[in-house]
């Protein structure tokens, strides 16, 4: 959520940088509806002047004039119950809107409609070339008995998918080397999250109202609880919300978070991109990274998240890009987004297995997380995510970039360590 007040006081700039999102702005019906508020919010701040001056008076009266006054005071409650009534319905109007509007982009993002004009920043590794015609990584899992796409779908359904054997280890060995990177290298405190939210909670991060439809929504077993629930898209969801409504003191900033988690998503729209096996599922898992900042401290922690998920990618010697997102491609609630992509060679492309953002102010609003300063001022702190990976989509760049011309798998030698079994087609 943006700061109430850039519109009450220059909504005309937020409009024009809003237009680089593709966002248009209704001016003129915010513009009317803050007239309303401001007007309502004076009748009754007068009535209740009034109202305290006539109570004061009531016990300085005679008793000729205490009915009069007592009177005039319950015209005055009455009048005021309408009025708070309307202002509560206005502001409720305000807030709707308000929570339909994207983030500001950062100054240095790049101006753009869609993912063509994303600006490449670097590209890292080297891109080998075989000898062999090259499988993509469901052919190279169903070759290793390693992917079971009809259990999946008589399981739960198309874009849902069964690992096993050799594939589902190196999934498992993913997340453990991710893990233990980003806590015992980088410094992170590991969390476990729930994995069923409150939909206020998906409110927090910028997931609802807007991204509904995305969401795999959840009925509540017990008749009586009036919470909405829902199966998480992130772990970014939870770790964010952990400071909801919270004054955290200065001197414990930054605070980093990493939680590993599967991740739900209906994915709409998806359909026509690259949906085969790993790729696009309706569950995935992901290793999560959140760090909680001063504002001050936010621009350089988004380089620093980027870094950290970058060493699992460099670790791994898989081929990537980094690619500055454009006003037009970056998600709802970010300022400032990078992602990482990663070399596929069966469709000679790179595919997000990344995205590092910095929401400055954007969540910590609608989560009312603050911080205590020095000077015992409460300021909103700025909250940063980043996937550091996104498990299926990694190991099936494993999969295709240290495929062999038999069809076995290499492993990277980062993950040797945590082969337990050598009765594997390894090498």
């Amino acid at each position: 959520m943006l700061d109430p007040n850039l519109f009450r006081y220059n909504i005309d700039y937020v409009s024009q940088i809003l237009k680089k999102r593709n966002f248009i702005l209704n001016k003129k019906l915010i513009n009317e509806l803050e007239k309303k508020r401001k007007k309502l919010q004076i009748k009754i701040e007068k009535l209740q002047i009034e109202k305290k001056d006539k109570s004061n008076n009531l016990i300085k009266k005679k008793a000729n004039y205490f009915d009069c006054l007592k009177t005039q005071i319950n015209k005055i409650n009455d009048e005021l119950s309408v009025l708070k009534l309307k202002l509560i319905d206005v502001k409720k109007n305000i807030k709707n809107i308000y929570d339909t509007i994207p983030n500001i982009p950062s100054d240095d993002v790049p101006y753009g409609k869609n993912s063509k004009d994303n600006k490449e920043i670097k590209k890292w590794g080297k891109i080998l070339f075989y000898d062999f015609p090259i499988k993509d990584h469901v052919e190279l899992g169903l070759l290793n008995n390693g992917i079971d796409l009809k259990s999946g779908i008589i399981l739960s359904g198309s874009k849902f998918i069964v690992m096993r054997g050799l594939i589902a280890y190196l999934h498992r060995i993913l997340i453990q080397f991710m893990l233990d990177l980003h806590v015992f290298y980088h410094n992170y405190e590991e969390i476990y999250v729930p994995y069923i939210v409150k939909n206020k909670t998906l409110y927090g991060t910028g997931q609802l109202p807007k991204f509904s439809d995305d969401i795999f929504h959840v009925k509540p077993i017990k008749y009586y609880d009036k919470n909405k629930y829902s199966l998480i898209p992130t772990a970014e969801v939870p770790l964010t919300n952990i400071v909801y409504n919270k004054i955290i003191k200065e001197n414990e900033l930054p605070i980093k978070f990493v939680a590993h988690s599967p991740c739900f998503r209906s994915e709409v729209g998806s359909y026509g991109r690259y949906n085969k096996g790993l790729i696009r599922t309706h569950q995935f898992d992901k290793v999560e990274l959140v760090q909680l900042v001063r504002p001050e401290d936010s621009s350089k922690t988004l380089e620093v998240i980027t870094q950290h998920a970058e060493k699992v990618l460099k670790l791994l010697e898989l081929p990537y890009r980094k690619m500055l997102l454009c006003t037009g491609d970056m998600g709802f609630s970010s300022s400032k987004t990078y992602d990482l992509e990663v070399w596929f060679p069966s469709k000679k492309k790179y595919y997000e297995v990344s995205s590092c953002s910095n929401m400055s102010d954007f969540q910590s609003r609608r989560i009312k997380a603050r911080y205590k300063t020095k000077k015992n001022e409460n300021i909103f702190i700025h909250t940063l995510n980043g996937s550091g990976l996104a498990v299926g989509r990694t190991l099936a760049a494993i999969m295709e970039n240290y495929q062999l011309k038999d069809g076995s798998i290499k492993i990277p030698n980062i993950l040797k360590p945590y082969m337990k079994k050598s009765s594997f087609n390894i090498k």
